[in-house]
């Protein structure tokens, strides 16, 4: 059984036009507060960041933030996190993450959420890390994402072993519990997180 007692969360920087995928961000909140669970995430206030923050936090848990210094300028830093960490870069972000995080939970979000998640993704492809990746599939929003990873496979793009690294629910419980249960493949290590 895997330890996820740290879990960081990709997710959008804007809310997005679904009261049921916030809804949702909520809904998972209040599930890693209750469990004890630390969020881990992109340190911002605003979007479905700030929503899953704000939850968490709402029910006394603990969330660090990780945001490189650029981004300050530019995103709403949250004011009240338990703990705030600035790096020098995205990929200082990453690594961060990577480093306190036990686990990885994707949400609905735009291109930036999507690169976090294929990244850690391909790390575990790697061999770089053996944590489980869950993709929370809020009211469908990540459907055309997981046929896509289908047709890789049927075009002989992507290994089914691969493709089962990353864990699939639209039920959080489900996916938690998929996450608890995951045994990561047996690859070769090619690299350390330095040379990437």
């Amino acid at each position: 059984m895997n330890n996820l007692n740290s879990i960081a969360v990709f997710c959008g920087s804007s809310n997005g036009n679904d009261v049921n995928i916030e809804a949702h961000a909520r809904e998972l909140g209040r599930i890693l507060a209750e469990r004890n669970v630390e969020l881990i995430y992109g340190g911002a206030k605003v979007g479905i960041m700030g929503l899953i923050a704000d939850t968490v936090l709402g029910r006394s848990g603990t969330v660090i933030g990780i945001i490189p210094d650029f981004l300050k300028t530019k995103e709403v830093v949250h004011p009240n996190l338990s703990e705030l960490i600035t790096t020098q870069t995205m990929h200082e972000r990453k690594l961060a993450m990577h480093e306190r995080a036990n686990a990885f939970i994707a949400l609905p979000g735009g291109f930036g959420t999507l690169e976090e998640l294929f990244e850690i993704i391909t790390w575990a492809q790697l061999g770089l890390h053996k944590k489980p990746i869950g993709l929370l599939n809020s009211n469908g929003y990540f459907d055309h994402l997981i046929k896509m990873s289908e047709i890789m496979v049927e075009k002989g793009f992507l290994s089914k072993t691969n493709q089962e690294i990353l864990l699939v629910s639209d039920s959080i419980e489900q996916l938690l519990a998929k996450m608890e249960a995951y045994e990561a493949p047996d690859v070769p290590k090619w690299l350390n997180l330095n040379k990437t």
